[in-house]
């Protein structure tokens, strides 16, 4: 993906149909917000925060899809279009680790990192035809995906275990080892911040990873430009 991908907010309510789908969305939207805490800046940088979120549209896009389905059409889950199948596959997997909300949030990161990073990397050229496309989770566990698309389906998957917009930021950076641009999920716990990152086997905190600038970090309501950054 491109370092200057552009992300914006926009969580709109939606029905996605079907029991499962119901179910999943009921979590999501019964999520109490917590108190707002004091959150470590990124990899040690200046943060400065906008709520301006227009110039993001592959974030806002992403959001559109995400919600706009209206009917889930069942099918086989080896078919190449999301259906029920799929849907109630990834419920599973969320209903299995929700008892973790109130025992090891650390661990549930854990789980969810480790289940959606065994999902194929393919690049957007040879799955899209085109240079950067930031995928939906129903779009990533059918198509396959590259780094933003782990990202954003840990992002929406913890969204819907409960936690808070802001516990969570998909954050763009430059891998300075490979020399590429790259995404990664950070989560805010306990006054730490957590990398969920498919190109590390297990979640580690922030200060473990010394070779990623970032540039910028976003949720639904907000985004940050990162300055300052010292390696």
């Amino acid at each position: 993906m491109r370092i200057r991908a552009k992300l914006k907010k926009c969580l709109a309510r939606a029905v996605l149909g079907g029991v499962a789908a119901a179910l999943l969305l009921g979590a999501w939207a019964s999520t109490a917000p917590l108190a707002a805490g004091p959150y470590p800046k990124l990899f040690g940088t200046r943060e400065i925060a906008s709520q301006n979120l227009k110039a993001f549209p592959k974030w806002r896009g992403m959001l559109k899809r995400y919600f706009k389905t209206t009917e889930i059409p069942e099918g086989s889950c080896d078919a190449r279009t999301f259906n029920t199948c799929h849907l109630e596959a990834w419920q599973a997997f969320l209903d299995s680790t929700r008892y973790l909300s109130a025992t090891s949030r650390r661990q549930q990161i854990e789980v969810v990192n480790r289940y959606l990073n065994g999902i194929r990397y393919i690049s957007d050229i040879r799955n899209w035809n085109v240079e950067d496309y930031w995928a939906t989770p129903q779009q990533f566990f059918i198509h396959n995906g590259d780094c933003e698309d782990y990202a954003i389906s840990k992002y929406m998957s913890l969204r819907a275990l409960g936690y808070t917009v802001e516990e969570l930021r998909i954050v763009v950076v430059e891998d300075l080892n490979l020399k590429v641009g790259h995404a990664i999920l950070a989560v805010y716990l306990g006054g730490e911040s957590y990398i969920l990152d498919n190109q590390l086997r297990h979640v580690v905190e922030q200060s473990v990873i010394r070779h990623y600038k970032p540039y910028y970090s976003m949720n639904e309501n907000s985004w940050w430009l990162h300055k300052g950054f010292r390696g």
